[in-house]
């Protein structure tokens, strides 16, 4: 529920603030009342919960400064302004800059209210508009992290957008390295829950006694985090390691909920990549309870070309980083990568891309070696049975064309003129491969 918006009321004589003040208090608003403009001015910023109520006379700043200094700090900031007879020319010109209205001294305090709550309405509109807009760019920002354009991709953003408007509680698994966290962050930015905490806790990163307290409390210092995120997101990770006593009283606390909107938990495990499944290490209910709804993300080998796409990305940002050039991918050392297993899966192939960059700075080795020498447990990353070859043509061509664009940034002329190619057949390429001009200016 939105809390109750203020009501600033600005006058430098102290018994018109407090009879004001005492009026709009009997009629069920919050006040906060200042001798001066200037004193207001050091509470009064960008979204500042409530309106405001000010005199135009007053010493210093009068109410048509404070009312310029308002605007260019919030322009969607109620101001209602309070005149005496002479300065109703000087209330309607205070409108033209911004103002909502005025009051003529002596005001009836009826229509106070009824400028107060018309105001207060407006303000509410707004700053729920902005927290929205907030919202939807934050979720847009995490989505935009999940790179790629391949089908089970695209289906893990969909389940995203779907399961994250949801309310029941969710189990990630995966193998490790393929992004579970920020599938977490992306659940709980693109739902309602955005504008309320998310704390990820990880469950193999205490022992018993310091996560039991970690999550259910006491804590010497802050709210414990079931409490912490209340209406909000708990993401439980490594939820594996969460012994049977601490299961079970995890497991009540569900229980013991009046609903799952009191705090949701999305719960990762990293068992599946050691060939086992979440369900072998969880009591049967509590496994229930947690993967009501349920995303598996894909090993980074299932997802065809965004391999090279995401390389690509990798060692550009790398390469601005450590202020060099980006190294050049030729048709070998792409299917090299499309043919990796990645056992590491992304966390791997960031290791790789950064070595990648460092290698072609100081003009040594290759992508193929670091391939080679590269997997976990000190085992050689040897490559997967073979694909298609229509598959490797399409795939290097298609990083190819990407990379030029980049390089470009987007300008056709200059990519069709340095891989000689027809403004036709590169506008058929771009357009199988869902490349988009505008992606790249």
């Amino acid at each position: 529920m939105s809390r109750k918006l203020k009501i600033a009321i600005v006058d430098d004589e102290p018994d018109m603030r407090e009879s004001i003040s005492q009026w709009l208090v009997l009629s069920g608003f919050d006040t906060e009342t200042f001798a001066s403009a200037e004193d207001a001015l050091k509470v009064i910023g960008p979204d500042w919960p409530g309106i405001v109520l000010s005199d135009i006379r007053m010493p210093g700043m009068d109410g048509i400064a404070f009312l310029k200094r308002l605007m260019s700090t919030d322009s969607a900031l109620p101001v209602i302004l309070i005149t005496g007879h002479g300065d109703v020319p000087m209330a309607v010109e205070a409108m033209r800059l911004g103002a909502m209205d005025f009051m003529e001294k002596p005001f009836n305090p009826d229509k106070m209210t009824s400028l107060a709550k018309k105001a207060t309405h407006a303000r509410r509109m707004t700053l729920d508009n902005r927290a929205l807009r907030r919202d939807l760019s934050e979720g847009q920002q995490v989505m935009s992290k999940l790179i790629g354009s391949s089908p089970v991709m695209e289906r893990l953003r969909e389940d995203i957008l779907d399961l994250g408007q949801a309310d029941g509680h969710v189990l990630i698994d995966g193998e490790t390295g393929t992004g579970k966290t920020l599938v977490a962050h992306a659940l709980h930015a693109v739902g309602p829950r955005a504008n309320r905490k998310f704390v990820p806790v990880s469950c193999a990163a205490y022992n018993d006694e310091a996560l039991t307290s970690r999550l259910f409390g006491p804590m010497d210092d802050g709210l414990p985090a079931l409490e912490e995120t209340r209406g909000g997101t708990l993401c439980l990770e490594d939820i594996e390691a969460l012994s049977e006593p601490l299961q079970a009283r995890l497991l009540a606390f569900i229980n013991d909920q009046a609903s799952p909107s009191e705090t949701r938990i999305i719960a990762i495990s990293n068992a599946r990549g050691e060939g086992r499944k979440a369900e072998d290490s969880l009591r049967p209910d509590l496994f229930y309870r947690l993967s009501a709804l349920n995303i598996t993300l894909p090993p980074l080998r299932a997802r065809g070309e965004d391999i090279l796409t995401l390389f690509n990305r990798m060692t550009e940002q790398f390469a601005e980083e450590y202020g060099c050039d980006a190294p050049q991918v030729g048709a070998q050392e792409a299917a090299q990568l499309l043919q990796a297993p990645w056992p590491g899966n992304i966390r791997q192939l960031i290791n790789v891309a950064e070595r990648a960059v460092l290698q072609n700075r100081r003009g040594t080795g290759s992508i193929v070696s670091l391939l080679m020498s590269d997997g976990d447990d000190n085992q050689q990353a040897t490559t997967t049975e073979g694909k298609p070859l229509k598959e490797y043509v399409e795939s290097f061509e298609r990083m190819l064309i990407d990379n030029t664009m980049r390089r470009h940034r987007g300008s056709i002329a200059s990519v069709m003129d340095e891989l000689c190619l027809p403004r036709r057949t590169l506008n058929e390429k771009m357009a199988k491969y869902g490349l988009q001009r505008s992606d790249y200016l």
